[in-house]
């Protein structure tokens, strides 16, 4: 139980702790606004006027500038990889909590939602009480231009109401737009859909330009509640003397305020996408296209002061399939000091990636696996943003990492074992578990040779069980064996059916127990066809379970980009328990901005 718990606090702590501290800063701010309209002096008359309306309308707006705020500064994903990037400055548990930016976005975009319902609800009762309880008293107070005028009319002639139906209107199509439903027909939408926030901030920063509410500006001379000159008692004269009106209230509207909170983080996540726009400027080039089997090709490019470290991803756009659509890839090879050359390996699962590929191999054909410089072809130009920062970075900040692949999700690993065998040092990396599911027995063909290479490598260098390998093929049907001599080392550690991941992780633990009892750390690292997962283990290892996932246009496998109206029909892919207490880290290179 103190395992379980010690675990929990690290592997789940800090993104609750963050939560908690999230919803304490939206009810903090709520309630003192609300308090602040209820009990304020300056707001006696428009109280006395609107009611509570006031008071719901003013506090969600507090709420809705924090999280409006609050909402862009997760797709700041430069800086986000320049935290993660930077152990100085990022420890273990920070960059746990860059892995969750995307679920903020998502967390801080629902409350926008729900708290605009609230506030344009409680102006819609205002707006109403504008019109009903219309003050010849204080003239100045009044939003409506008489009694009883028809509050549609006050909403269409007012700066507030007009920007106000702009605002609901941009929100609502981002919302839905937003969905999952949405996203898997025609991602398209989603994308021009939620680039309409541009639009949505520059009204938001002019929504309370006309001053629909304001407050009394001389309350020690005009104290709330006083007599003025034609209200008076003839009995109680001296009372009244006491309490007679020094002058008239005066009233002003307030000074806009949204403008404060936003833009700090526009102006930085302006000039974020300012920075990757100039960085991603300049085209690629183009060095090798490779056909692999099972629909999945692999790309080789060039470009000049590109660096990257092992388990990041870059994103890709090609004008020639479509201007405005990006998509993410996994870096399977990184540029090093011997070659410049990095490579990205794609499925072809959709619209854009059937189009791109046709572009890079117009006219494949089954025996030619490659297509080199010489030839006299125009590969289309290709223009990639990044490299950013992903949790598979994490492989080598633990003594012993276990990763877990299904299917094409292995390429952030793929980068990794290219790493090991171009001799990279300086990481914490002790030890090595790697499987790999697949459904296809041709799909280990994608990096059999790499495997094989470091497979000969560390056996000639002595270490044996730096590396150790299990491969899993589930299909059974037309089964077939990788009978060539040169794939011997795979053949022997080829596995029919599933892992049985309950028995494999308990061997682990035990293998490694020497490394826990030093306080060393056990991490678990895995991608399938659906997304990231996980874990940071410092105690025995335990069961504990994750339940299946179907694949999201923007939680797609870094190398299996889902795009515009792809895979409509497509089966849920299905991942197993682990037998690992995890924290689950969902893909961060999803293009919500």
């Amino acid at each position: 139980m103190v395992a379980s718990l010690r675990s929990w606090v690290a592997n789940e702590g800090g993104k609750h702790f963050v939560l908690i501290l999230w919803l304490g800063a939206n009810t903090w701010l709520f309630m003192k606004t609300f308090l602040l309209y209820f009990t304020g002096q300056q707001y006696h008359y428009l109280y006395k006027m609107l009611g509570l309306g006031m008071c719901i309308s003013r506090a969600s707006a507090s709420v809705l500038n924090l999280n409006c705020s609050l909402v862009l500064l997760p797709m700041c994903r430069s800086l986000l990889t320049f935290v993660r990037g930077t152990h100085a400055v990022s420890s273990r548990e920070t960059r746990r909590l860059l892995d969750k930016s995307k679920t903020f976005h998502v967390a801080c975009g629902v409350s926008i939602c729900i708290f605009s319902v609230v506030h344009v609800s409680a102006h819609l009762v205002n707006v109403v009480n504008f019109s009903v309880s219309y003050s010849d008293d204080f003239p100045a107070l009044n939003l409506a231009r008489y009694k009883g005028e028809d509050p549609k009319l006050i909403i269409l002639t007012t700066i507030p109401g007009v920007t106000g139906l702009f605002l609901v209107l941009i929100l609502f199509l981002m919302f839905t737009s937003s969905s999952y439903c949405v996203r898997l027909f025609n991602y398209e939408i989603f994308w021009y859909t939620h680039n309409l926030f541009i639009v949505f901030y520059i009204i938001l920063m002019v929504h309370m330009v006309g001053g629909a509410l304001k407050y009394q500006t001389n309350i020690e001379a005009h104290p709330p509640g006083c007599l003025t000159a034609n209200q008076s008692s003839t009995s109680q004269r001296r009372e009244d003397e006491e309490r007679r009106c020094g002058e008239e209230a005066h009233f002003q509207p307030h000074y806009p305020q949204t403008w404060l909170w936003v833009s700090g983080p526009l102006c930085l996540y302006c000039a974020e996408r300012f920075y990757r726009y100039i960085r991603s400027s300049d085209p690629v080039t183009i060095v090798t296209v490779i056909r692999h089997p099972c629909d999945v090709v692999e790309l080789r490019m060039l470009k000049k002061n590109f660096k990257a470290r092992p388990g990041q991803y870059v994103v890709l756009n090609c004008p020639g399939v479509s201007s405005f659509e990006n998509h993410p890839f996994t870096l399977t090879t990184c540029p090093t000091e011997k070659k410049e050359t990095f490579g990205i390996h794609l499925r072809v699962v959709g619209d854009w990636t059937e189009r791109f590929t046709q572009m890079l191999l117009p006219q494949p054909r089954m025996d030619l696996e490659i297509l080199p410089m010489v030839q006299q072809r125009r590969y289309p130009k290709l223009y990639i943003d990044g490299p950013f920062g992903s949790p598979s970075e994490e492989v080598f900040n633990y003594d012993v990492s276990v990763c877990v692949a299904g299917g094409i999700g292995v390429t952030p690993f793929a980068c990794v074992l290219h790493a090991l065998l171009d001799g990279w040092t300086g990481f914490r990396l002790q030890r090595l578990y790697f499987v790999w599911v697949c459904r296809e027995l041709q799909s280990f063909y994608w990096f059999s040779e790499l495997l094989c290479a470091l497979h000969h490598k560390l056996w000639q260098e002595n270490r044996p069980d730096y590396f150790n390998l299990k491969l899993y093929v589930s299909q059974k049907d037309n089964l077939q064996s990788m009978s060539e001599e040169k794939y011997r080392p795979l053949t022997s550690r080829l596995l029919v059916g599933r892992p049985r991941w309950k028995l494999l992780f308990d061997e682990i633990g035990k293998t490694n127990k020497h490394w826990i009892s030093l306080s060393l750390s056990l991490s678990l690292v895995s991608v399938s066809e659906s997304g990231f997962s996980a874990v940071d283990q410092r105690e025995s290892p335990r069961r504990s379970t994750n339940c299946a996932t179907r694949p999201d246009p923007l939680e797609q496998p870094l190398n299996s980009t889902r795009s515009p109206s792809a895979d409509r029909t497509a089966a849920p892919h299905r991942r197993r328990a682990a037998a690992l207490p995890f924290y689950r880290v969902r893909n961060p290179s999803e293009e919500c901005i």
